[in-house]
């Protein structure tokens, strides 16, 4: 049966994605532009032929495709909590501001996120872990929310472009048919100038904000009277590290380290099981003789990620909903018609990518769509796949934390406790990498012109 849409596909994504702007600007909840949209979506594939049963089955299967992601979600908050109450995310503030004094904090910060999160293989995960252990330290010499922020999200990003632990990188390499090493070896080439220059940027900034003698020595003080300290404490991150090396999915590590952390906060923090689970659900903060360092140590707990998972259910089911009624592939025609060379075809693939990535909020539609789409393109300009995957992971992929209506970014707020457009402005990574995979390409490619 063909089913022609009776709102062009353009013309109905764009109505949704005011939707969920105007609920970004009217200050209301973000769930309600994904409901607008859903309902709106919903009414045009009825009124073009679709059965009620077909969109009904269409938004439950979306539901329970996300069940997973939506679990985590909760246990991400659950995270926060307990290595709070631990004393793991103080202890490590403690033995931090040792080793921070005359630091350039920014830019260590940036390269521990790097590397933790290649790890982990997980950008949020290294976020509510290790994240918010060096948030609070950029906090307490004086560094602004927004920029400490902005720096852990460039670092944490490193995971979704090229972690060989990351669903993402594990989706393109079954999309362009290419394995790690080939997929390594073709974005190191433009991960490597991304990651100096950002760190030069940061370094730049951070020599503005270098740690005071005075100010440590009394949040050490304040931390020793709040919390038992001890290097024992450091065995929470290494399990987490270890299990993600390991190729352990996120849920099970994500429960190891909140059964860990219970322990941990029993062991060390003379902590009742009663007071370890209301912080689990309902969130955690420091009781230390420092006000200002109390209000660092904070975490809304699970409780404070319900808001990010009806974001995310609303976001899943849109999308699938466009991919039922067929809405992005004509879009797609459009815009690879007229691409007669190289340059042009690693232009249109990172401006397809970031599209997709921006209008279905999520970056899963902006790898599949163009690398499936694109692919022909790429053989008959003997291209090979691996740059493909590269100019995806370089454009679509990394921008995607800087849009306050995107999967990502509903995920950071609760975690770290600002907006995208507050910490978007210092995501540098995140504007370097798609000018890099731009210059570099053009030098690779530029006899494609002539």
């Amino acid at each position: 049966m063909d089913r022609n849409l009776v709102l062009k596909p353009i013309a109905l994504m764009s109505i949704c994605l005011i939707f969920i702007v105007g609920s970004i600007v009217l200050a209301i909840p973000l769930y309600f532009g994904f409901l607008a949209g859903i309902a709106l979506t919903s009414i045009v594939l009825y009124k073009s032929g679709y059965h009620i049963g077909e969109i009904w089955e269409t938004s439950v299967s979306a539901l329970r495709d996300v069940k997973r992601l939506l679990i985590i979600i909760l246990f991400i908050g659950a995270t926060t909590s307990v290595w709070l109450a631990s004393g793991v995310v103080p202890t490590i503030m403690y033995y931090g501001f040792t080793y921070m004094e005359g630091a350039n904090f920014l830019l260590a910060a940036f390269l521990i996120m790097c590397v933790v999160s290649y790890f982990m293989g997980t950008a949020i995960g290294a976020l509510s872990t290790v994240g918010i252990s060096l948030s609070g330290i950029g906090l307490s010499i004086g560094i602004p929310h927004n920029l400490i922020v902005g720096v852990l999200v460039s670092g944490a990003f490193i995971a979704d472009k090229i972690s060989p632990l990351s669903g993402l990188i594990n989706l393109a390499m079954t999309t362009v048919n290419r394995n790690y090493k080939e997929l390594f070896k073709s974005m190191i080439i433009t991960l490597i100038p991304t990651i100096i220059i950002t760190s030069i940027i940061y370094f730049l900034i951070g020599s503005n904000y270098i740690a005071q003698t005075e100010n440590l020595s009394m949040y050490k003080q304040a931390i020793n009277e709040g919390f038992n300290t001890s290097p024992v404490l450091f065995i929470l991150p290494a399990i987490i590290l270890i299990l993600s090396i390991s190729g352990l999915d996120s849920l099970k590590t994500f429960s190891i380290g909140i059964a860990v952390g219970a322990v941990l906060a029993i062991v060390f923090q003379n902590s009742s099981l009663s007071s370890i689970s209301k912080s689990l659900i309902f969130g955690y903060r420091g009781n230390t003789p420092s006000e200002e360092l109390n209000s660092l140590l904070v975490s809304g707990g699970m409780i404070s990620m319900i808001e990010a998972i009806f974001i995310v259910a609303g976001a899943f089911l849109l999308i699938k909903l466009f991919e039922k009624g067929n809405v992005l592939v004509p879009l797609m025609d459009k815009l690879i018609y007229g691409i007669n060379n190289r340059l042009s075809l690693i232009k249109r693939t990172g401006m397809i990518s970031i599209l997709m990535t921006v209008a279905t909020c999520d970056q899963t539609s902006g790898i599949i769509l163009p690398s499936t789409i694109l692919q022909h393109k790429y053989k008959e300009l003997k291209l090979d796949n691996a740059v493909l995957a590269r100019t995806i992971f370089d454009t679509g992929v990394i921008v995607a934390p800087l849009m306050p209506w995107n999967i990502n970014s509903f995920l950071v707020k609760p975690v770290m406790g600002i907006t995208a457009a507050q910490y978007a402005p210092y995501a540098v990574l995140c504007y370097v990498c798609p000018l890099v995979t731009m210059i570099v390409s053009y030098f690779q490619f530029r006899d494609s012109l002539t």
